[in-house]
C-alpha cells in the first residue's frame, strides 16, 4: 500500500517538473515554487505521505522510512538541479543581454568646462597683468571703516545710501565693494603701486541683472603724473582684450565719492558695431564700469602725498561683463547650475 502511494506521487512529481521545464520567465520561477510547495512544504504530497507511516506494521517501518527518505531526496535533488538549471540560464541570458562589443567605438566621457564668470574673470585679469598690475586679495568681512570711511564715505554721506550694505554687528559689514582692498593695499605697500582686487562682494539686491552676492574686479594705480589719458588707454586694452580688437571706449561724467574727477566707461556694442541693436538698446554703446582720478582724501587717508601722487581707480562687475559679452537676458542662469546652459562655454 504504500509503495503504491510513493510510486503515485513520483509519477505526479515527475509530471508537474515537466510542466514547470516548460514554463519561460517569471512563470518557470513561480512553476518550481508552486512545486516545492505541493510535494515538499509543510502541507507537500510528501508530508501526507509520511502520515501514513502509523499504518505500517511496526516490523516494516524501518525499511519503510529508508524508503521514503530516499525518496525524499530524489525529489529534492531533481527539483535543486532543475532551480539551478534556471538561475545559470537566467545569468546566461543577463550576461548576453550585457555583452559589450569591444569592436565599437567606445564613448567618450563628459568633459567639464570652466564656468562663464570663470572665464571671463581670468580674460579681464589676463589683460591688466600684461599691463603691470599684480592681484591683491582682501577679506570679505570688513570694517566700516575701510569700506566707506576711508574712501571718503562718511556715516552722513547721501553716498551710503547707495550701499545695500549687509552688517554683521557694529563696525563690521560684508564687503559690499572691493575697494576696502585697494585702502589696505595703499597702507601696507606703499606707493607707486598698479593692483587688481578681485573677489565676492555682498549687496541686499536681488533681480535679473543683480545678486546678493556677485563678482567685482577693481584696479588701482597711483605713480607721479598719472591722468585720465592714462586711464582711458588702459580701459581701451581691457576693452580689446575682452571682447573684439575693434572696441571703443568713452568716457561720461559721474560721480564717486572716491574719485574726482568721476566717469562712466561705455563701450561700442560688439554686437551690432556700435550701429545699435537690442542689446545696446539702439545706442550702440553698454555702460561696463566706472572709474575716475582717486579723490587726494582717499590718499590722505592711506598715508599718501597727494600733491606727489595721483592715481586713478576703476570697478566692474564680472557678472556684467560676461552678461554683456555672451547676451545673457537674466543673471541668475550664472548662478542655477543649469548643465544645459553651462555645456555651451565647453
Amino acid at each position: 500500500m504504500l509503495q503504491q502511494k510513493i510510486e503515485a506521487l513520483k509519477a505526479s512529481f515527475q509530471q508537474s517538473l515537466t510542466e514547470a521545464r516548460l514554463a519561460e520567465g517569471a512563470k518557470k520561477a513561480e512553476a518550481l515554487a508552486q512545486l516545492k510547495s505541493a510535494f515538499l512544504g509543510k502541507n507537500g504530497g510528501f508530508t501526507e505521505l509520511m502520515k501514513s507511516m502509523k499504518d505500517v506494521p511496526a516490523a516494516e517501518k524501518p525499511a519503510a522510512g529508508k524508503l521514503l527518505n530516499t525518496v525524499k531526496q530524489e525529489l529534492e535533488a531533481a527539483l535543486k538541479a532543475e532551480e539551478e538549471a534556471f538561475a545559470a540560464a537566467k545569468r546566461a541570458e543577463a550576461l548576453a543581454k550585457d555583452k559589450i562589443d569591444i569592436t565599437l567605438p567606445a564613448k567618450k566621457p563628459a568633459l567639464g568646462s570652466l564656468h562663464p564668470l570663470t572665464l571671463v574673470r581670468e580674460k579681464i585679469l589676463q589683460a591688466f597683468l600684461g599691463l603691470g598690475f599684480e592681484v591683491y586679495d582682501g577679506p570679505e568681512i570688513e570694517t566700516e571703516y575701510h569700506s566707506f570711511e576711508a574712501l571718503n564715505i562718511p556715516a552722513d554721506h547721501p553716498a551710503r545710501d547707495m550701499q545695500d550694505t549687509f552688517y554683521m554687528a557694529d563696525g563690521i559689514v560684508l564687503r559690499p565693494h572691493t575697494s576696502p582692498a585697494q585702502i589696505r593695499a595703499m597702507q601696507q605697500k606703499g606707493v607707486p603701486i598698479r593692483i587688481l582686487c578681485p573677489g565676492r562682494v555682498f549687496r541686499a539686491d536681488d533681480d535679473a541683472t543683480h545678486s546678493p552676492m556677485f563678482h567685482q574686479i577693481e584696479g588701482l594705480a597711483v605713480e607721479k603724473n598719472l591722468s585720465l589719458a592714462d586711464l582711458k588707454g588702459i580701459l581701451e586694452v581691457f576693452a580689446k582684450t575682452v571682447f573684439t580688437p575693434d572696441t571703443k571706449v568713452r568716457f561720461r561724467p559721474s560721480f564717486f565719492p572716491f574719485t574726482e574727477p568721476s566717469v562712466e566707461v561705455d563701450v561700442s556694442c560688439s554686437m551690432c558695431g556700435g550701429k545699435g541693436c537690442r542689446l545696446c538698446k539702439g545706442t550702440g554703446w553698454i555702460e561696463i564700469l566706472g572709474a575716475g582720478i582717486v579723490n587726494r582724501h582717499v590718499l590722505e587717508n592711506c598715508g599718501v602725498d597727494p600733491d606727489q601722487y595721483r592715481g586713478f581707480a576703476f570697478g566692474l562687475g564680472v557678472e556684467r561683463i560676461t552678461m554683456i559679452k555672451y547676451g545673457l537676458p537674466d543673471m541668475r542662469l550664472l548662478f542655477e547650475n543649469d548643465v544645459r546652459f553651462l555645456e555651451q562655454f565647453r
